[in-house]
C-alpha cells in the first residue's frame, strides 16, 4: 500500500494524540525502503542494514516530535539514517580496533560473499568501485548517484557547503571510473 498523504498531512497526522502512532506508521511506509536503500549501499550487509534501520527509526521515535519544519521531512530522516551509517562504521573501527581500510575490505568481503555476486557484472564492478572510496565520498557518491539527490538537500543531510559536495562527488566519479577501467 503506498502512502498518498505529503509530509505535512502525515505529520499533522502524527502530532494528534490520537493518531500519534498511526501517523508514524505512515511516515514509516513512506520513507522506509527508500531509507533502508541507502543504508545497506553504506553499511553492504542486510543484517547490519537493517540493524542501523531500527536505531534510526528509535531515533525518529524520539525525536519527531520536537521536529520544526525548518527542513523537510525526507531531509531530516535521511541526516538521521546518514548519521546513524557513520555511527556504526566507526563502532566497527573500534570494536575490531582496525583500521579504515581494514574496515572497507571487510565491507568489499561481505560484498564478495553475496550469493549475487558475479565480478564481471558491470553493477558488482560498480560497488567494488565504491566500496574503495572514502567514506564522505561513498556518502556523497550514493546520494548524488542513486537518490538523484541534489547538493543542495545534500548539504543540509552532511552539514557541507554545496561546492565540497560538487568536489567529492567528482573526485568519487574520477576514482570509480578508473577503478572500473583499471579493474
Amino acid at each position: 500500500m503506498a502512502v498518498t498523504q505529503d509530509d505535512k498531512e502525515l505529520l499533522a497526522i502524527y502530532r494528534k494524540p490520537e493518531t500519534r502512532e498511526k501517523g508514524f506508521t505512515l511516515i514509516l511506509k513512506k520513507y522506509q525502503e527508500r531509507l533502508y536503500w541507502h543504508v545497506r549501499r553504506l553499511v553492504i550487509d542486510h543484517e547490519d542494514a537493517n540493524d542501523v534501520l531500527q536505531n534510526v527509526f528509535i531515533k525518529v521515535w524520539k525525536n519527531l516530535e520536537g521536529f520544526r519544519e525548518d527542513a523537510q521531512l525526507y531531509t531530516w530522516l535521511y541526516k538521521i539514517a546518514t548519521n546513524e551509517c557513520l555511527t556504526f562504521l566507526e563502532q566497527q573501527k573500534k570494536k575490531h580496533a582496525v583500521s579504515l581500510t581494514d574496515v572497507e575490505t571487510g565491507l568489499s568481503n561481505k560484498l564478495k560473499a553475496d550469493t549475487q555476486f558475479d565480478p564481471n557484472k558491470l553493477e558488482w564492478k560498480l560497488q567494488k568501485a565504491i566500496l574503495q572510496l572514502p567514506e564522505k565520498q561513498r556518502i556523497v557518491f550514493n546520494l548524488r548517484y542513486y537518490e538523484e539527490m541534489p547538493y543542495e538537500q545534500m548539504s543540509k543531510i552532511l552539514d557541507t557547503s554545496e561546492g565540497a559536495l560538487k568536489a567529492s562527488y567528482h573526485h568519487a566519479v574520477k576514482k570509480i571510473e578508473e577503478f572500473i577501467k583499471n579493474g
